[in-house]
């Protein structure tokens, strides 16, 4: 690739890495935090010894439990299974909803897994989670303190639930997969970039963003961040404010 073209493609990936690390620091980690919200509360709701959401992951392909609640449920964080293994597994790889009452005579339940947790359920219910590509994880809830079975009733609320944990989800995806995006843009515009060169590129358009987290810059990305709460009028009239100053800042530079 002529060295011009790779001049044209850093900038536009520092000018996307830039934009993803903005988000990420005025969103702080979304994802984890709306997902944790959504197992204590499910937790919570219906009463159970653990709740835990599974997320889809590649490279190597698994679900990966990312958030757990409950008595018995912090063994499960960081646990990986392979995607069609266990009820999760099940539950993953079918897109269908699953709720037992007696899982260890369940041929699809696997203690092993369970165990690796520090605790073994009696009941469970799982739902998937779906987007539009498909399925990205799994909700599991473990055990009703007051009842030996998950209702009807329960299975529609625990999809609600599911809804919810996909919305976030969703709303974190682009910050997740910066970095597999640059690396993607990069074999587009320069199929003959070998590995060690896409790497470099991907370091260069990124390597500053958080070099200085006292930087003006970052100031004001942290104080973004507190506009949150905020009528949609007082946000209209900070957007309007914003627009003159990154005007007045064009106009310094082209001076300049």
């Amino acid at each position: 690739m002529p060295e011009a073209e790779l001049d044209a493609a850093l900038a536009a990936l520092i000018a996307a890495a830039r934009r993803a690390a903005v988000a990420k620091q005025v969103q702080g980690d979304v994802e984890q935090r709306l997902l944790q919200s959504i197992v204590d509360a499910t937790t919570s709701l219906f009463d159970a010894e653990a709740s835990s959401i599974a997320l889809f992951e590649r490279d190597p392909d698994r679900l990966e439990y990312r958030v757990a609640a409950g008595a018995q449920g912090a063994g499960a964080i960081g646990l990986s299974v392979k995607p069609s293994q266990g009820i999760a597994g099940y539950v993953f790889s079918t897109g269908q909803a699953l709720a037992l009452s007696d899982v260890a005579h369940d041929p699809r339940f696997d203690r092993k897994v369970a165990e690796r947790t520090g605790y073994v359920p009696r009941s469970i219910a799982a739902v998937p989670l779906f987007d539009e590509q498909g399925t990205v994880g799994v909700l599991q809830v473990l055990d009703k303190r007051d009842s030996a079975s998950f209702s009807l009733r329960d299975m529609e609320l625990l999809g609600v639930f599911a809804a919810q944990a996909t919305a976030a989800i969703s709303a974190a995806r682009v910050q997740r997969d910066t970095s597999r995006l640059l690396h993607e843009v990069l074999r587009q515009i320069g199929p003959n970039l070998t590995d060690p060169q896409v790497e470099t590129l991907v370091g260069a358009a990124t390597r500053h963003l958080d070099a200085d987290s006292e930087s003006p810059f970052w100031h004001l990305a942290e104080n973004v961040a507190r506009l949150r709460t905020m009528t949609d009028r007082e946000l209209e009239l900070v957007a309007d404010i914003l627009e003159v100053v990154a005007k007045h800042a064009e106009r310094t530079t082209r001076r300049v």
